[in-house]
């Protein structure tokens, strides 16, 4: 029987997903891509899986596309677009979920797998990782949303300089241009991040979906828009049973029990 190249875990209501094709250091073939996006929606989706932690095999987060199993693919005709469809599908799912998505990163975090990352909420690097755009390298450029997320998060000049050279990001460097949120020794990082999404999957599950839908449509929009948002939002989670139990915790000097209601 094969391995799965996708596993799942669950501790309480924190789902770990790991991409399991160590000896690719995790590389997206056939197989892989389309585990993450059976899986991925339906994380997305159940209410009883509060953060979600993704991650990889092997000392390795994802080594992007792997070219060898996709090169019979990318030349037949009229497939290219379906193809890309399916890898978008991946980042689609993790941007669109209501909840927290936590990237944890050691190794390399490359071409898609950069982009992978960076489309996840939060980024915990151990101190190996790396991040590297590397699509230039082979005279293509980002495909999993490198161009939209990069001059986001560092700046147009940058993001460039990151795309247009393909240069290694270490785990260092990345946490200092905002790339990443914390770098903590290998030893650690499971350790940490699992804390960070115990803790995330305690807060409100309606405030952090607001937020989310906020925050990522406010990257292409106008201060009055994100404004007309955000008051929606916040009239929503007002008349919330979970603004209504912070109040009461916070009155009662005890910690909230949100129930995404």
């Amino acid at each position: 029987m094969s391995e799965q190249v996708l596993l799942v875990e669950h501790e309480g209501p924190v789902a770990v997903v790991t991409m399991n094709r160590p000896r690719a250091k995790n590389a997206l073939d056939t197989e892989l891509l389309g585990a993450l996006l059976e899986t991925l929606p339906r994380l997305g989706a159940d209410a009883s899986v509060r953060a979600v932690v993704l991650t990889g095999a092997g000392g390795a987060f994802c080594a992007g596309a792997d070219l060898k199993n996709a090169m019979g693919s990318l030349q037949a005709a009229g497939g290219l677009d379906a193809i890309m469809d399916r890898y978008h599908g991946i980042i689609r799912a993790i941007v669109n979920a209501p909840k927290p998505f936590v990237a944890m990163v050691e190794g390399p975090a490359v071409g898609f797998g950069c982009d992978l990352a960076l489309a996840c909420d939060l980024r915990m690097l151990g101190q190996d990782a790396y991040l590297e755009e590397r699509f230039v390298k082979i005279g293509l450029m980002p495909d999993g949303g490198g161009s939209f997320w990069l001059p986001r998060l560092v700046g147009l000049g940058r993001a460039m300089e990151i795309m247009m050279t393909g240069d290694r990001i270490t785990a260092d460097h990345a946490v200092s241009l905002g790339l990443a949120n914390h770098v903590l020794p290998s030893a650690e990082l499971r350790g940490e991040t699992m804390k960070l999404a115990a803790r995330l999957a305690k807060g409100p599950p309606l405030a952090y979906a607001e937020i989310k839908s906020a925050v990522r449509k406010s990257l292409g929009s106008t201060i009055d828009e994100a404004l007309d948002r955000e008051k929606a939002g916040q009239v929503k989670l007002l008349q919330s049973a979970d603004c209504m139990e912070g109040v009461l915790a916070w009155m009662e000097k005890r910690e909230p029990s949100f129930q995404g209601k």
